[in-house]
């Protein structure tokens, strides 16, 4: 079993060094740190784990976790997941602080950003706005030798060490060959619900479906409108363009407030032949599927996206892990017979 001593030998460096390059410390020249990195790898170094332990409790390490959508029922299921990380951090003196902000608000995410580094994070993990604000804080973050890693929505142009998610322009594909799957009517005539323009998860599933639609005849988008991930906002755009569109005969909601949506669909009547494809299995759109008004949604696992981030950035900061970039959960379909 390779050694740090063993690592240093074939390095050329001091085992002062590779300890430092392992616990991603600072004093190593960019050149030495990927030297040292390369050599670790060839050898496939495994660190003592009761030596992991100690170095971790003596680090007295903080994460910080901001997730936009103080009203987006998906994070719910994100919160347990993280309690559960939490408590296992915990046993390696490990804190986890979280913030929850409005999921229209760059300048909240900073703010949170901010209050959380003025506590001493070592590292953030964040469903990021996609705001040039939010990538140059993420940027400052890295220069201070604090890692980010993103989650749910992704910042590619950041210098984040790793995204983990959906691969959101499949996702969006995906709903639309349900909706091809699903088509009963012949020519399908198409009312997208976006949730948040700032957060490119929603923007992407939509850019996702409009790549099947564009290639398949009988599929045709009438119009997009926006609910701001707001139940009431939802209700009355959705009760607006089924009012304007008697056509639509079927519904893309590519984000949260699915529930005010679909009781503006009630009101109207329109429910009737009506497709409706939604994303996430929150206890509202499970009921709105058992009652027979949505047929499927497509999701995302929240646990995951819960608790990968924070391993993520226990083991870069404890053993020097390097990440994969892109970390993406499974797209998973529920329909009434498999929720």
């Amino acid at each position: 079993m390779a050694t740090i001593k063993d690592i240093a030998a074939l390095s050329g460096v001091s085992r002062g060094t590779v300890d430092r390059v392992l616990n991603n410390r600072k004093g190593v020249h960019p050149d030495t740190r990927s030297k040292v990195l390369a050599v670790t790898k060839s050898l496939d170094y495994r660190p003592n784990k009761a030596g992991m332990v100690l170095s971790a409790q003596r680090k007295n390490l903080k994460f910080g976790v901001v997730m936009f959508g103080t009203n987006n029922p998906f994070f719910d299921d994100v919160r347990v997941a993280l309690s559960s990380i939490t408590s296992e951090l915990s046993r390696y003196n490990c804190e986890i602080m979280i913030r929850s902000t409005p999921g229209d608000s760059d300048k909240d995410q900073i703010d949170a950003i901010d209050e959380l580094v003025k506590a001493g994070i070592s590292g953030l993990a964040i469903a990021p706005q996609n705001q040039e604000g939010v990538v140059k804080k993420i940027d400052e973050l890295y220069k201070k030798h604090i890692p980010t890693v993103t989650f749910n929505s992704d910042l590619p142009t950041s210098k984040r060490i790793a995204y983990v998610g959906s691969d959101y322009r499949k996702s969006g594909r995906t709903i639309a060959g349900l909706m091809k799957l699903i088509d009963h009517v012949g020519q399908l005539e198409i009312g997208v619900v976006g949730g948040l323009r700032s957060v490119l998860c929603h923007t992407e599933r939509i850019e996702g479906f409009k790549d099947v639609a564009k290639e398949t005849s009988n599929m045709h988008i009438v119009d997009t409108v926006w609910s701001d991930d707001d139940d009431l906002k939802c209700h009355e755009v959705v009760r607006g363009l089924l009012s304007s569109h008697p056509e639509i005969n079927a519904m893309y909601f590519t984000a949260g407030a699915i529930e005010g949506g679909c009781r503006a669909i009630k009101e109207l009547g329109r429910e009737k032949g009506m497709i409706v494809l939604t994303h996430d299995k929150v206890p509202s759109t499970c009921a709105l599927i058992e009652e027979g008004l949505i047929q499927a949604t497509v999701c995302q696992q929240p646990a995951i996206q819960g608790t990968m981030p924070l391993q993520i950035l226990f083991d870069y900061l404890t053993i020097g892990e390097k990440p994969k970039a892109l970390n993406y959960t499974d797209t998973e379909i529920y329909i009434k017979e498999n929720l």
